[in-house]
């Protein structure tokens, strides 16, 4: 596992002299003064660090000319087949009991120590099995009674996906391509905002190939500089996957189990066949979503929206929301709802001071005239700079702000195609205070973005894209 930008306090090293982490790695390889199960290379130093400890057993710091490298047995909990090659860090027996340390002679002398089976993993009194034993990894306990006993060692999951992937939780870290991931924990090379913390249930452990938005199937963040993402070359599984929660005939939560059979959108367009390419072609077909109930043309939520949704029949909107009555018996909301945009009368704080830090008008139009995003919404944009992560922002409704203190106010867009751009305001040293036009109160765009549908892979998904033309936001 290949992390770029990392440092690990270890105690136990040695230092050697290397041209290539190609080199580096031989001499982790081959390292005799201890297991060595990480390394570290510096190219500007031409420096090596092979290490006895890894990210699960030492701290993790920050240095940009170093790569880490970690040897991907260590980071496993768990074992294949009779588990002779585990090199986890579990110590203790099935019934709870420590386990001793193979290179102790109390309270029992081993026949298997460290010395005569060197290539073993035979360190500390962690749980192994060096004679390839039927039932599994064991270790002599601390219990004088009790000789040895056998340690409860999970099995690794098998390598292959269910449905989209969405509860896939193996170990594959690279791209279809042959790209090694990226950690999800690292902004380096590219920055996201995938982060464990913001998404704790989607177990986004070391640089393991995950779905944690609903794509067809799982990705990853690469360590190449000049691809960003790609997806992960994961098989499906043959064996029937686990049966599915009970659809519900309502609204509860985003809708992400709603099996009912509406299919008329909240403005009365008819739905379009998720199996069909027209009018709008896409990729959300039953093939790439087998478990989200893509039947027919009724509303579904295959990819997280914020409710269901599907395409529409109408060659002008492309999809849509579904009204679909909610599960706690509240009345459900009539078609045409309005969007969560108050009406505008006169405005007077239409120009910002500085960079427009501390601007706090209500202009919600940029400067080519595209409508702005609600910083609550995930959709067309996904994105970080919310009210919760920027109190003091006044990232209230869908109006210009600057919360990353960037040159001047800015907002995510309603465009599918452009993700933000700069607000249609001028600095208030330039112009005398000016109004802005009421906007019309119209319903909620028809066509609020689809963000998934183009021809090359690099273009699937807009929310995991840099943009080039203005810089990224996360």
């Amino acid at each position: 596992v290949r992390t770029e930008g990392a440092w690990l306090l270890n105690p136990m090293k040695q230092v050697y002299r290397a041209n290539s982490d190609e080199e580096c790695a031989e001499k982790c390889e081959n390292e005799e003064k201890f297991a060595c199960r990480a390394f570290l290379f510096t190219s500007k130093d031409q420096q090596c660090l092979t290490l006895s400890e890894n990210t699960k057993t030492a701290m993790i710091f920050r240095r940009a000319s170093a790569v880490l490298y970690e040897k991907r047995i260590y980071l496993l909990e768990c074992k294949e087949g009779n588990g002779v090659d585990y090199r986890g860090t579990e110590a203790k027996t099935q019934k709870g009991v420590k386990c001793q340390k193979w290179a102790d002679n109390t309270p029992h002398k081993p026949n298997y120590t460290p010395e005569k089976y060197p290539k073993a993993g035979l360190e500390e009194n962690y749980c192994r099995n060096p004679d390839k034993d039927v039932k599994g990894p064991w270790c002599y306990t601390t219990d004088p009674d009790t000789r040895f006993d056998y340690c409860n060692i999970p099995e690794c999951e098998v390598e292959c996906m269910h449905c989209s992937g969405e509860n896939y939780h193996g170990v594959v870290a690279t791209t279809t391509s042959g790209l090694e991931c990226q950690r999800w924990d690292s902004q380096e090379p590219h920055s996201h905002g995938y982060l464990p913390e913001n998404f704790p249930e989607k177990d986004l452990k070391n640089n393991y190939c995950r779905n944690p938005d609903g794509e067809p199937r799982p990705w990853c963040f690469t360590t190449s500089p000049t691809k960003r993402w790609e997806y992960c070359d994961i098989p499906r599984c043959t064996t029937p996957p686990p049966p599915p929660v009970p659809g519900r005939q309502c609204l509860s939560g985003r809708g992400e189990d709603y099996r009912g059979t509406i299919s008329v959108t909240e403005s009365g367009n008819t739905c379009q066949d998720w199996s069909s390419q027209s009018p709008h072609r896409h990729a959300r077909t039953p093939e790439n979503y087998p478990c989200q109930g893509l039947d027919e043309n009724y509303c579904r939520n295959p990819d997280g929206e914020k409710r269901p949704w599907c395409y529409t029949t109408n060659t002008t909107a492309r999809w849509e929301y579904c009204n679909i009555p909610s599960c706690d018996s509240a009345k459900p909301e009539a078609p045409g709802k309005t969007v969560d945009v108050p009406e505008q009368a006169e405005v007077t704080e239409e120009c910002y001071q500085g960079n427009g830090v501390t601007y706090r008008g209500t202009a919600s139009f940029t400067r080519s005239g595209k409508k702005c995003q609600a910083w609550s919404s995930m959709s067309p944009h996904r994105h970080n700079k919310t009210a919760k992560n920027y109190p003091n922002a006044g990232l209230s409704q869908n109006y210009c702000r600057n919360p990353d203190a960037d040159s001047r106010p800015w907002c995510y867009t309603t465009d599918p195609s452009v993700r933000w751009e700069y607000c249609d305001l001028k600095k208030c040293d330039d112009q005398g205070l000016q109004t802005v036009p009421k906007p019309p109160q119209t319903a909620e765009e028809a066509n609020p973005g689809e963000n998934t549908f183009s021809i090359s892979p690099e273009m699937l998904i807009t929310r995991k894209l840099v943009f080039m033309e203005t810089p990224s936001r996360i």
